[in-house]
């Protein structure tokens, strides 16, 4: 039977990352609809979600040829650097190094660009349907790269499930209820929590690839989360302390002023930033990660200290990795006070 040590945060991380997700989505299906129309706007919702169902009826049997152990490194790998990067953005926004997502402000922005091209006729507008589909694919295939890393261990694919469903159920309801977007939901709060979760989960799936014992089995989860928790807390006043950079109008994604790329080519450079969009923390979680296996391969005597090693290198590649970020945007903060 599953335990609560176990389920308990899964669920949480699963539902706490799902809201997350599905609060983005709902953002630009609103804008959509209200510029564009409501059929486009749903039709291209609908459309969104069955191809998120053929994903993953395609990929589920693929995934249990895989030997559990390669499939726990590789899960863990992109866990790592799909967390890590949550959390090393909401450290950097608890620290004002970078601006806080505002949903008012994308909600807005996306609505004078959809504005732009007048839609026609009562049929389907192309615009509209093509920008709701890809908003739901993409913050759809997130929830199920989610779910499908928190299940990994027996018995957890319907606590996961359950978490993302529950997120979808509630944010569609007060979607519905409201007909605006979610600008009150404390976003960076989540990711903080959310980032330290599956940071946590990716430290624990990578450590079972890598073959570490670790102690207290399942139970270690809630220990890696405190311990990433304290550190991303610690982290956030440390940076903060650093001279603010100048105020800036947060950026979004939706901005008119960035010039058209295809769907194919946007949807592509998106999935790639769900994992990587810092160079330096990407190469160090995974060289951090190659350097761990190497050395358990050399000397059986590392594998005893690995369970605290790892995640203590772990947070040394986070720290100096926001550090760096923090320290690159001070001295604007300085130019601007000289001057």
């Amino acid at each position: 039977m599953t335990s609560w040590s176990s389920a308990g945060p899964t669920v949480l991380a699963s539902f706490l990352a799902s809201l997350v997700e599905f609060v983005e989505a709902l953002t630009i299906v609103l804008a959509v609809g209200l510029t564009r129309g409501w059929k486009s706007s749903l039709l291209g919702t609908a459309a969104g979600v069955a191809a998120l169902v053929a994903l993953v009826a395609a990929l589920g049997p693929s995934l249990q040829s895989i030997p559990l152990a390669q499939l726990q490194l590789a899960v863990g790998l992109l866990l790592l650097l799909f967390g890590m990067r949550w959390l090393q953005k909401a450290v950097l926004r608890s620290a004002g190094v970078i601006a806080l997502r505002d949903e008012a402000l994308e909600f807005s922005t996306r609505t004078r660009a959809l504005q732009g091209d007048p839609r026609g006729g009562g049929g389907i507008d192309a615009t509209g349907f093509l920008t709701a589909f890809k908003a739901v694919l993409l913050e759809g295939i997130e929830v199920v790269f989610v779910v499908v890393a928190l299940s990994l261990k027996g018995g957890m694919l319907l606590p996961a499930s359950a978490g993302a469903l529950l997120a979808l159920l509630l944010v569609a309801l007060l979607g519905l209820l409201l007909h605006r977007p979610l600008a009150t939901v404390p976003e960076n709060t989540l990711k903080f929590s959310v980032g330290v979760m599956l940071t946590a989960f990716g430290t624990y799936w990578t450590g079972e690839g890598l073959g570490f014992a670790w102690p207290g089995s399942d139970a270690i989860v809630l220990l890696l989360i405190a311990a990433f928790l304290a550190m991303g807390w610690l982290l956030a006043r440390a940076c903060a302390r650093l001279p603010a950079p100048p105020a800036r109008t947060p950026s979004s994604s939706g901005s008119p002023a960035r010039a058209p790329r295809g769907l194919l080519p946007t949807m592509v450079g998106e999935l790639l930033g769900l994992f990587v969009d810092d160079l330096w923390l990407a190469f160090g979680i995974a060289g951090w990660v190659l350097l761990s296996a190497a050395l358990l391969s050399l000397d059986a005597r590392v594998a005893a200290s690995a369970p605290a090693l790892f995640p203590a290198g772990l947070a040394g590649v986070l720290a100096v990795s926001a550090w760096r970020r923090a320290l690159a945007a001070a001295p604007l903060a300085r130019s601007t006070e000289l001057h």
